[in-house]
């Protein structure tokens, strides 16, 4: 797996602009992937780029990082996952905004952290499938629940096999930041 600061322009990989930002630990975007709530699945449509919110399941096992998805067998989703499975994901965690200031100017930042994954999306079936939905509901904070098999069945489950992943953030150390009072009530 690449795990460099190379995000793709056209065919070509790219440095990523903010170096000093930049995750490049295996471990490290494995754990941002563990604390973020949900992925960004991103599809080639017809005309525009589709983007869907999924919760997840993950593991990340040899320096590889695997995705589990699930939806509807049939629809938008599952049609362009069948007519290209090449797809990216999203994953962030956001902790507020906060003040900076530095080299006589003031402004707003934000602080987070996120990943960024390419790869292949294929249907996984029988026990692979009850395995990826049991990441899910792990991931969900439901690990062990005893689901209804029979009703498992009318839902597809997904595999992302990521070739490439790099990570970012922006902690609120740097430039002197606070967080925001608005953030921190929340």
């Amino acid at each position: 797996m690449n795990c460099a600061s190379d995000g793709l322009i056209g065919e070509a990989a790219r440095a990523m602009r903010r170096s000093d930002r930049e995750v490049s630990n295996m471990e490290e975007i494995a754990d941002i992937l563990r604390r973020a709530d949900a992925v960004r699945l991103g599809l080639r449509g017809d005309e525009h780029p589709y983007v869907v919110p999924m919760s997840f399941g993950m593991e990340a096992t040899g320096g590889r990082i695997a995705i589990y998805v699930h939806g509807a067998k049939e629809g938008l989703k599952s049609d362009l996952i069948a007519r290209d499975p090449r797809v990216c994901i999203e994953a962030d965690i956001f902790h507020g905004n906060i003040e900076t200031a530095g080299g006589g100017r003031r402004g707003v930042s934000t602080v987070y952290e996120s990943v960024i994954g390419f790869g292949e999306c294929e249907r996984v079936h029988g026990a692979e499938a009850a395995r990826g939905l049991g990441l899910i509901l792990a991931h969900s904070g439901f690990e062990g629940f005893d689901y209804d098999r029979g009703a498992a069945e009318s839902a597809a489950v997904w595999k992302i096999s990521l070739d490439r992943v790099s990570g970012k953030r922006r902690p609120p150390e740097e430039q002197g930041g606070r967080l925001s009072e608005a953030r921190e009530r929340a």
